[in-house]
C-alpha cells in the first residue's frame, strides 16, 4: 500500500468499519487509531497513540512480536483467525479472540514505513460456535451412549444415518449397515410397515409412537422375534424443513412375555375357578368393603356392592353368624397369620335355599403389618355334605344292624362269637386266639369225636340207615372242624416280620415240595417243571410252607380226563408290574410264577381267594379249609412281597408271587 497521500489515509482509518491501528515502521509508535480499535482492544486512546505498541499491548507482545517484526521485514503481510488473547480491557483481564492482519505500507521505493493493524472482535461469535459445539458435542455423547436405542434415518430411501450401540444390536448386524438405504441393510424389514411410517413423518412431520410392536429381526444369523415400545420424530433444518426422522426404540420382549404369561396365568386361574364352581370374594380391611363374584351374588341372593361385609352376616344362618364374624376379625390379626378356613350355611333371602358353603381366604398385609385386603373363594359343598350326611346314616344303621347281628350270634353260641371277634382284630390277638382255639375248641372236639364213637359202637345195630347217616354226619362235621382248627393254628403260628431270614434256595424247596405229593401225583399222572430258581433271602420253613400250599393247590383243582401241569418260572419284575401289587418302587424283585392247567377262576373271583376262610366251591366238590392261600399272601407279606392271582381264568390258575431280590 502506498502512503504518500497522508491524509487519504487517516479519513481511511477513521471511516473503517473495523478496528485499525497505524504504527510507525521503526518506532511502532501509534499515530492513527480509530474508534473500533479503541472499542475493540478496551483501551483508552490517551493509552495507544504515542506509545510504543508493546508498551501498550505489553500481554501480547510474546505471542505476535516475532510475527510484527517478521512484517516488517519480509513486507509480506501476517494474519490471524479467531487468534485467544489474554487483554486487560476496560481496566479488568479478559480472554478475547480476534481476527487480525498485520498489513505493511510501503513508500514508492517499496520500503516498509507504517504497519497497519486490523482487528476484528470475534470474542462473542467464537463463544457463540463453541457453545453450540458443546451443544451438539453433548446431543452426541447423550446419543451415542444413551442406555435406549436411538438412530437418525435420512433421505427418501430411509438411510441409516446414525445408530448407537443400543440400536446396533437390536438389529444384529454390526455397525456396517450404517450409511446404507435401512431395507436393503435389514432386509426383514421389509416385512414390516416401518417404511410406510416413516414416509408419513417424513411428509406430514407428525410424531408417530407403538407400544409393544411384534418384528422379527436376524440377530446373528438367527430369527429374534421381539416386542418394541418406538417413536418416530421429525428433523428439522434451519429452514424448519423436515431432513430426516430420529427413532428412540425400548426392547420390551420380556416385558410382554411376563405380560403373557401373567395373562395366562390369569385365565387359567379363572378357568380353574369355573371348573371348581368356585365364587370369589374380597374384604377392604380399611373400610370394610366387600366384593362378590357373580356366582356369589346368586348363592347369597344379594350384592353387596362393596358395603360393609357385616350387612351380609344376617344372611348366614344363626348357630353360624357369631363364628363367621369372629373368624374374619381373626384373619385381618397380624397375629394370625391371615388364615380364613370356615364352613357355613347361607339362607336365599328371596327362595329361603339352604347352600352350606365351605371358604377360604388370606389376608394381604402392608410392610408394616397392617391388613389391606382379604381374598378368598367359596365353594358349594351342598350336595357333599348331604351325601355325607346320608353316608353317615347309612353308616350308622349298618352299625346298628351289624351290632343286632352280633348281639344274635353272641346269644346263639357266645364262645364261637367271642372267637371270631378275635380273628377280626389286630395280629396281635393271634396268639390269644391259638390259646382259645388249642385249649377250648379241641378238648371239647374231641370229646364230642369219642361220645360219638362210643354211642355209635352200642347203638348201631338198633338203629336204621337213616340214622346211622346222621352218625356219619356227625364224625365227618367233627373232622371237618378238627382239621379247621389245626389250620387256623398253622396260619397264626407263622412267624413274626422279626424272624431270622437265611439263604434258602428255591430249587430244594420246589424239590422237597414235589417229596410230599409223589403219591397225589403218581395217581394223577401230574407234570411240574421249572426253570432255573433263585437262591433268595427268607425262612426256610415259610417258603416250604408257600410251595407246598400252591403246588397243593394246582394238584388239587385239576380237570377230569386231563394230564395235570403245573410249571414254575422265574424273571426280574419291571416296574410296571411292581406297581401293580402296589410294592415299594426302587427296589427290585423276583417274580415266581405258578401256572397250571386246572379249573381255573373266574377273574371276578380272584380278590377273594386270599381272604381267611375263602371257598369258591361246596365242600363236596373239592376239600378244604379256605385257609392254604391266606397262608401264603401272609407267607409273602412276611417276605415284605405280594401275591396275586389276577392273570387266572377258567382255563388254569396263575399265581405271581412276588418277593425282594435283596431282603433284610
Amino acid at each position: 500500500m502506498n502512503i504518500e497521500n497522508q491524509q487519504e489515509l487517516y479519513l481511511l482509518v477513521k471511516s473503517a468499519p473495523v478496528g485499525i491501528c497505524i504504527l510507525d515502521a521503526g518506532s511502532l509508535i501509534a499515530e492513527i487509531v480509530n474508534e473500533n480499535y479503541i472499542k475493540a482492544t478496551g483501551k483508552p486512546r490517551e493509552a495507544i497513540l504515542g506509545h510504543h505498541h508493546w508498551d501498550t499491548f505489553a500481554e501480547a507482545r510474546p505471542h505476535y512480536e516475532a510475527a510484527l517484526a517478521g512484517v516488517i521485514k519480509s513486507g509480506e503481510p501476517y494474519s490471524a483467525e479467531e487468534a485467544q488473547v489474554t487483554l486487560v480491557r476496560n481496566g479488568r483481564e479478559e480472554t478475547v479472540y480476534f481476527s487480525f492482519v498485520y498489513s505493511p505500507l510501503k513508500d514508492a521505493a517499496g520500503r516498509v514505513k507504517k504497519v497497519a493493524i486490523w482487528v476484528m472482535d470475534q470474542t462473542l461469535q467464537v463463544i457463540q460456535r463453541r457453545k453450540v459445539e458443546e451443544s451438539e458435542e453433548f446431543s452426541r455423547t447423550v446419543f451415542y451412549n444413551s442406555p435406549v436405542a436411538k438412530l437418525v434415518y435420512m433421505g427418501p430411501d430411509m438411510v441409516l444415518h446414525q445408530a448407537n450401540e443400543k440400536m446396533i444390536e437390536i438389529f444384529g448386524k454390526g455397525d456396517s449397515i450404517i450409511g446404507k438405504p435401512i431395507m436393503e441393510a435389514v432386509p426383514e424389514m421389509k416385512q414390516t410397515h416401518l417404511f410406510g411410517v416413516y414416509q408419513h413423518v417424513l411428509s406430514t412431520g407428525e410424531i408417530h409412537t407403538e407400544t409393544a410392536s411384534p418384528i422379527m429381526f436376524i440377530q446373528n444369523g438367527s430369527p429374534y422375534h421381539g416386542y418394541y415400545d418406538y417413536t418416530y420424530k421429525p428433523l428439522y433444518d434451519s429452514k424448519c424443513k423436515i431432513y430426516g426422522v430420529i427413532c428412540t426404540a425400548i426392547d420390551v420382549t420380556q416385558e410382554v412375555i411376563a405380560r403373557n404369561k401373567l395373562e395366562e396365568a390369569e385365565q387359567s386361574m379363572r378357568g380353574a375357578v369355573e371348573l371348581a364352581q368356585l365364587g370369589t370374594w374380597s374384604i377392604d380391611a380399611a373400610t370394610n368393603g366387600l366384593t362378590y363374584s357373580d356366582r356369589l351374588i346368586e348363592w347369597f341372593g344379594f350384592d353387596p356392592a362393596a358395603k360393609e361385609y357385616n350387612k351380609v352376616i344376617p344372611i348366614i344362618s344363626d348357630e353360624d353368624q357369631e363364628r363367621i364374624a369372629n373368624a374374619v376379625a381373626w384373619a385381618l390379626d397380624p397375629e394370625s397369620g391371615g388364615l380364613y378356613d370356615e364352613t357355613y350355611t347361607v339362607i336365599h333371602p328371596t327362595t329361603g335355599t339352604k347352600r352350606i358353603l365351605h371358604a377360604q381366604g388370606k389376608t394381604v398385609f402392608d410392610p408394616e403389618g397392617r391388613p389391606l385386603r382379604l381374598n378368598g373363594t367359596a365353594q358349594d359343598i351342598t350336595i357333599r355334605m348331604e351325601l355325607q350326611t346320608e353316608l353317615e346314616n347309612q353308616i350308622q344303621q349298618r352299625t346298628e344292624e351289624i351290632g343286632a347281628v352280633i348281639e344274635e350270634l353272641r346269644a346263639t353260641n357266645e364262645e364261637l362269637e367271642n372267637t371270631n371277634m378275635q380273628l377280626i382284630h389286630s395280629n396281635g390277638e393271634l396268639e390269644q386266639f391259638a390259646y382259645i382255639a388249642s385249649h377250648d375248641l379241641q378238648e371239647p372236639l374231641r370229646k364230642i369225636s369219642t361220645f360219638v364213637q362210643l354211642l355209635e359202637g352200642k347203638i348201631t345195630a338198633h338203629l336204621d340207615e337213616k340214622s346211622q347217616g346222621y352218625i356219619h354226619k356227625i364224625k365227618d362235621a367233627t373232622s371237618r372242624m378238627g382239621k379247621l382248627i389245626r389250620d387256623v393254628l398253622a396260619y397264626s403260628a407263622l412267624p413274626k416280620d422279626d424272624a431270622d431270614f437265611v439263604a434258602v434256595s428255591l430249587e430244594d424247596t420246589a424239590k422237597n415240595a414235589l417229596e410230599d405229593y409223589d403219591v397225589v401225583m403218581e395217581r394223577t399222572g401230574a407234570k411240574v417243571t421249572w426253570d432255573t430258581l433263585p437262591v433268595i433271602k427268607g425262612i426256610p420253613l415259610q417258603m416250604s410252607q408257600l410251595f407246598f400250599n400252591l403246588i397243593g393247590n394246582s394238584l388239587k383243582f385239576i380237570r377230569p380226563d386231563i394230564q395235570p401241569k403245573i410249571h414254575i418260572h422265574c424273571s426280574i419284575a419291571c416296574d410296571e408290574e411292581i406297581r401293580s401289587v402296589h410294592l415299594k418302587e426302587g427296589i427290585s424283585y423276583y417274580k415266581i410264577q405258578f401256572t397250571d392247567n386246572g379249573i381255573g377262576m373266574k377273574p371276578e373271583d380272584t380278590p377273594k381267594i386270599f381272604n381267611i376262610f375263602q371257598k369258591l366251591h361246596g365242600k363236596n366238590e373239592f376239600a378244604g379249609t379256605g385257609i392254604g392261600l391266606a397262608m401264603c399272601k401272609k407267607i409273602v407279606q412276611n417276605h415284605n412281597g405280594e401275591i396275586d392271582a389276577n392273570q387266572s381264568n377258567e382255563n388254569g390258575a396263575v399265581f405271581n408271587v412276588y418277593l425282594p431280590i435283596l431282603n433284610p
